[in-house]
């Protein structure tokens, strides 16, 4: 593939990466969920909730760090109407 074309095809389609802070916040919460989940499955309530308590301080980092605005729209597709999928 020409390296030209490779890198006008990436600027077209954009990027879904996401910045690091972003996840960060989203690892902090699947930390947690992981957490929660063993203490569930070993009975022990109190790493349920340290696992729940992980989970909402990454969902208070996702708010600050504001991680919606990571979220790039690409342009529209060409033949995606709902008559090109009979």
């Amino acid at each position: 593939m020409v390296e030209g074309t490779k890198s006008e095809h990436a600027e077209n389609l954009g990027s879904h990466g996401g910045r690091a802070s972003s996840w960060l916040a989203v690892t902090v919460m699947i930390v947690g969920t992981v957490v929660a989940g063993f203490g569930m499955t070993a009975a022990n309530w109190m790493l349920v909730w340290v696992g729940a308590g992980v989970f909402v301080v990454g969902g208070i980092l996702a708010l600050v760090f504001n991680i919606t605005t990571d979220v790039v729209i690409d342009a529209p597709r060409v033949g995606m109407r709902a008559e090109d999928h009979r």
